[in-house]
């Protein structure tokens, strides 16, 4: 498999080994899956989140479900704290993870509750090199 083009891993965010992404404001992280995890499943169809705004989850809790025409794959969450925002618009767009896994298709926005839980999640160049493994 060809490298990962640097472009598809943005080097402001953080990653796990699962393939989420966490992009990190103040004390508020933005989830969501990367463009390899959505390259992997091919055309997404169908996302049901299974934690609701206001819930406080631990890290590693599955959050999601994402479906596509030829596969399922739970997304967990990278870090501990309140699910503060939920995009209802994957529900009725789920191809937009496709198209803007970095963008219009973040999943979640969860108020830190262990900001030290960052330093276990991954880098862009240590995802990249994980992702070239695969």
């Amino acid at each position: 498999m060809s490298s990962r083009s640097e472009s598809k891993i943005p080097a402001d965010l953080k990653y796990t080994t699962n393939d989420e992404w966490v992009r990190l404001e103040g004390d508020t992280a933005t989830i969501g899956i990367t463009d390899y995890a959505q390259d992997q499943l091919s055309d997404i169809v169908f996302v049901e989140y299974t934690i609701d705004e206001g819930e406080d989850a631990s890290q590693g809790t599955a959050c999601a479900a994402v479906e596509s025409v030829k596969a399922a794959s739970d997304v967990y969450l990278p870090v501990s704290g309140e699910v503060i925002a939920v995009n209802e618009a994957l529900a009725d767009s789920p191809e937009l993870i496709n198209s803007d896994p970095f963008g219009k298709a973040w999943m979640l926005k969860v108020k830190l509750s262990d900001p030290s839980e960052l330093e276990e999640l991954l880098d862009a160049s240590a995802y990249a090199a994980l992702a070239d493994e695969h």
